[in-house]
């Protein structure tokens, strides 16, 4: 995972139908994207895009292209997170975690899920320390 780029708003809607198909020809993943429909030629160029960055590659049969992610989803994710809280919380989960829990918009419910995932974290990690 050393350079991943970021994906555009419209690559990022991509890659989501293909992590979630795994692998698709451009009618495929047209069909799966939310109306109105972009254009043939439009995903067709943004998956060549998306191919040239690293994202994606594919299998040739005939003229069909069948695409399929080289990224996995989790490794995308973590790398985006850490670019967002560096851009955002000035690299500090700290910052981010206490931003959220901050929020009056988060349910009691799920702070509480929030508590029980870190707690069993850290007691994971606790067990793993020598």
């Amino acid at each position: 995972m050393t350079d991943i780029k970021e994906l555009t708003k419209a690559e990022e809607q991509i890659m989501q139908v293909l992590w979630r198909l795994e692998k698709a020809l451009v009618k495929d993943i047209i069909e799966e994207l939310p109306e109105p429909k972009p254009a043939y030629n439009t995903v067709s160029t943004i998956v060549r895009i998306m191919e040239k960055k690293g994202f994606v590659s594919h299998k040739a049969y005939g003229k069909n292209y069948e695409y399929f992610p080289l990224v996995s989803k989790d490794e995308y994710k973590k790398k985006f997170l850490k670019s967002f809280i560096k851009r955002y919380f000035g690299g500090s989960f700290q910052e981010m975690v206490s931003f959220f829990a901050n929020r009056r918009d988060i349910s009691l419910q799920e702070l509480e899920e929030i508590r029980r995932l870190l707690q069993d974290e850290i007691r994971k990690q606790k067990d793993d320390t020598p």
